[in-house]
């Protein structure tokens, strides 16, 4: 019997299946040992010697593989096919050899890209042995983490109080997001006037022109900046006479975009489907894990994490045939098309994200798949089948037009495009082709050259330039790709490190730097500029992966890079928090001193008038202050308008009054976290600032609707009473008669309407359990099954959703969400669960403040433990 090691249960189960009963195959729960939280985990003056440990639940899970290594033929090692796969192979390897399981038992190691029959088989006919550089590349990329992370956070932690960590890739991450923000900071809003007639043809057909001309000057989008300008033209063109000049008419082709990588399939389902990175990953997880079909669990979707844009010429022939018989020969190329990617330092050797079997249509799997299952798998495969097939072929057409008022002319342009044959556009169009369309315009009516138009209105509409927008979680990926920092298995890491340390807040979908995330990158740049230069981290990356490929020593980079780096941390090790705050306060300037309307010094104290302003680092972070503190109490919000007022009781904000009772509305800082306040004593009422908003966003619109809460929906058509939103200790709900739903987002609460709100409870009432003897509540999401038997389901309780496999239930952790949970993270819960429950019972341990850095190399599934986000971000 040969014992073959994987990473998930459920693929265990799938692959014992299809290897039969000569094999044994046993599940790592992802990553068995990590470097501990601790210092001395990595040792530079030993050779960069790294110490590693293994947690309760995978000491449990590696004694009882080295028992069935023992009595087996061999050892297959066939986790997933890439770095971080291939280093648990390695771990788990050097773990045996410790416990010398091994003897002289051979070791193979296979790699496969789905969860399919024949693609298991064919890997297990083609071992290797484990790729030694891919190793390497996975250690120095580890040690490189844990020595920002433990080396620089502590510095953070006595020069900028407040602050959490920082990492090599986090704060790299960071900069880009508090960039973007500086940008916001600084644009100045223009006007300008944009002119269009609406022209019709002598046959009695409209369209619609665009001014490009005025008295023999090209207009630029800008160039028409005042309401005189603007009536002046319109007055001229509603006086002229209009003729066309010329129609052309060109034809175009539109090729289709390469199947999906990691980066680009959480772009395209950010802005098609409205998921995080991380939800896109998790359903992609469970597509690749498999399903069961005709009783065979089968993978769905070939390995997520990826970069390349290539697929293997069996896939290649397979979507030929499926374009021929779905959509016919006349969408098939004459030959299959071949990508390469285009994005910096594309390494991994793996193909794109595709379906394992064409055949298998979105029609054909929507009933086997949840509702955000079958989405994102049909978002695949249409993406997959559209880049094989035929260009668009677009004719575009643009017409110039001449309106004359005696000596005076202008010119106009009317553009239309319409398709003559969809080619790809039949099954897949992305963004860039809707962007395509919009720009090309409608379809324009038949217009001839030399032909006099008849004018029917002629309109001038003012625009204010935008500044340019936050990042997206998606457009956040993309520009780390397109600078070649991180990798398809970090991304998700990196953005929800960002979101967990409070340096950066989701608002509609948009990536808000916190003030805290600010002043991390200002001390970043101001005295580690090197290490957060866009230039400097790519290279490093470029450096791991010409260790991957065996063209560089690992140690060597290792040793380049702490020389430099613990010569600038021992550079500021001197510094007095009042120097860093002074930096800040000049590198910050915009942010924290903005202009006054009368022109005064931005720094001068509006209530002592004497004091000067600086910035001061809080319980609850950075606020601004006067320099005459305590005589003087003033203090702001960071990034408050300069003529703001606040009491000085804790960084307290005066935020308005209200409209009806004309009592105070007060943000304050309590030991429970941010609230705002209406009234004073004992009959003020007070709200707490909801999870997901900052203190910077909370202005007097939002503290009326917060102190508005709760608030009446409307009432119930079958019961005739009140249904109810709210904000609850588990977040945004509904309550009908004693009924608590939630709602998705705080946002639910002040917009959703009687008839969404009766329905979800409605829902809610159907999933409750049935009183004393009805049984469990019914499974918010199924995860799987436990490689003991049973489902494994996440539900919703008294005290909160918790995780339930048998007679076993674990409450989530705070701040967890339901639908994120993992089937790996759950079986790590029930294990850590049943392991406490038969063991006796132990002191707790002191917790110790977590350093951090900026890798974020595991992914879901693949940790050994809570303290490990130390040396990882």
């Amino acid at each position: 019997m040969d014992v073959v090691i994987v990473e998930s249960p459920a693929k265990a189960k799938t692959i014992n299946k299809y290897l039969g009963q000569n094999y044994k195959v046993l599940a790592s729960y992802g990553h068995v040992r990590d470097l501990p939280a601790k210092d001395g985990s990595v040792r530079p003056d030993e050779d960069f010697a790294m110490s590693w440990a293994v947690d309760t639940p995978s000491s449990k899970r590696l004694n009882e593989i080295a028992a069935a290594v023992r009595n087996a033929d061999s050892l297959i090692l066939a986790t997933d096919p890439d770095r971080e796969g291939e280093a648990i192979s390695w771990h788990v390897l050097e773990v045996l050899k410790s416990k010398r399981a091994l003897k002289d038992k051979p070791v193979r190691r296979v790699v496969f890209n789905a969860i399919t029959r024949k693609s298991v088989l064919d890997a297990m006919a083609a071992p290797r042995d484990i790729d030694a550089p891919l190793v390497d590349a996975y250690l120095a990329r580890r040690a490189l983490d844990y020595l920002v992370g433990f080396t620089l956070s502590p510095v953070l932690w006595r020069k900028l109080p407040g602050a959490r960590s920082a990492g090599r890739v986090q704060s790299v991450a960071l900069r880009l997001v508090c960039d973007r923000e500086n940008e916001i900071d600084r644009f100045v809003r223009e006007e300008y006037w944009q002119i269009a007639a609406k022209l019709a043809t002598p046959r009695k057909d409209d369209f619609e022109a665009r001014l490009t001309g005025f008295d023999g000057k090209k207009l630029q989008k800008l160039d028409i900046k005042t309401a005189e300008q603007a009536d002046d033209i319109k007055a001229m063109l509603e006086r002229s006479q209009f003729r066309v000049l010329s129609v052309e008419a060109k034809p175009t082709r539109r090729n289709p975009a390469p199947p999906f990588t990691t980066s680009t399939l959480q772009q395209a389902a950010s802005s098609r489907l409205g998921f995080s990175a991380s939800r896109t990953m998790q359903i992609a997880q469970r597509l690749y894990e498999g399903i069961d079909l005709a009783g065979e669990t089968v993978g769905l979707i070939t390995y997520m994490r990826t970069d390349g844009v290539q697929m293997v010429p069996e896939a290649l022939d397979a979507a030929r045939a499926e374009i021929g018989k779905g959509f016919g020969e006349k969408y098939l190329p004459e030959k299959p098309r071949f990508y390469s990617t285009k994005a910096k330092n594309a390494q991994e050797a793996h193909e794109a994200v595709r379906p394992t079997q064409f055949s298998r249509t979105p029609s054909e799997m929507a009933r086997h798949l949840d509702r955000d299952q079958a989405r994102l798998y049909e978002l695949i495969w249409k993406r997959a089948i559209a880049s094989q097939m035929v260009p668009a072929e677009i004719e575009r057409t643009t017409v110039e037009i001449e309106a004359a008022d005696g000596q005076r002319k202008a010119a106009l342009r009317a553009v239309g495009s319409v398709v003559r044959f969809d080619g790809f556009i039949a099954a897949y169009t992305d963004q860039r082709d809707e962007d395509a369309e919009d720009e090309d315009g409608s379809r324009l009516p038949e217009i001839k050259s030399g032909e006099p138009l008849a004018r029917e209105a002629i309109e001038a509409t003012r625009h204010v330039t935008e500044p340019p927008p936050r990042y997206s979680e998606a457009s956040l990926i993309k520009k780390l790709e397109e600078l070649g920092i991180g990798r398809p298995s970090t991304y998700t890491a990196i953005l929800k490190t960002l979101e967990d340390r409070g340096y950066v807040a989701i608002d509609n979908r948009r990536l808000v730097p916190d003030s805290k995330g600010r002043l991390l990158t200002a001390f970043l740049e101001s005295f580690f500029e090197r290490y957060v230069e866009y230039d400097f981290t790519a290279s490093l990356e470029e450096k791991l992966d010409l260790i991957s490929d065996g063209k560089l020593s690992w140690k060597d980079v290792l040793r380049d890079f702490w020389t430099e780096f613990s010569g600038a941390v021992d550079g500021i090790k001197e510094l007095r928090v009042a120097d860093v705050l002074d930096a800040l306060n000049e590198e910050l300037a915009p942010l924290v001193f903005p202009p006054r309307e009368d022109g005064s010094d931005p720094r001068a104290c509006p209530k002592c008038g004497n004091g000067t302003l600086s910035l001061k680092l809080g319980k609850f972070g950075a606020f601004v202050g006067c320099s005459n503190y305590p005589d003087c109490s003033y203090t702001r919000q960071l990034g408050e308008d300069g003529n703001a007022e606040a009491d000085g009781d804790g960084g307290d904000r005066i935020l308005g009054s209200d409209p009806y009772t004309s009592e105070p509305i007060v943000l304050k800082s309590g030991r429970f976290g941010p609230y705002v306040q209406r009234g004073e004593g004992k009959d003020a009422k007070r709200t707490g600032v909801p999870k997901g908003w900052t203190v910077d966003q909370v202005d007097h619109e939002k503290a009326l609707a917060l102190l508005s809460l709760p608030r009446d929906v409307g009432k119930h058509p079958e019961t005739g009473k009140m249904i109810s939103a709210g904000l609850g200790r588990y977040g945004p709900f509904v309550l009908h008669d004693g009924t608590y739903a939630n709602l998705e987002s705080v946002e639910d609460v002040f917009s959703i309407g009687l008839n969404r709100a009766v329905t979800v409870i409605a829902e809610k009432q159907a999933s409750r359990g049935k009183g004393r003897n009805g049984g469990k509540p019914a499974a918010l999401k199924e995860l799987g099954e436990h490689p003991d038997g049973g489902p494994v389901t996440v539900r919703d309780g008294r005290f909160g959703p918790y995780v339930n496999h048998g007679k076993v239930n674990v409450t989530l952790p705070k701040g967890m969400e339901p639908q994120t949970v993992t089937l790996e993270q759950a079986l790590a819960m029930i294990a850590e669960k049943s392991t406490k429950s038969g063991g006796a019972r132990k002191a707790p341990a002191r917790k110790k403040p977590a350093a951090a850095s900026g890798g974020a190399t595991a992914r879901s599934g693949k940790k050994t433990g809570r303290a490990k986000s130390a040396a990882k971000g």
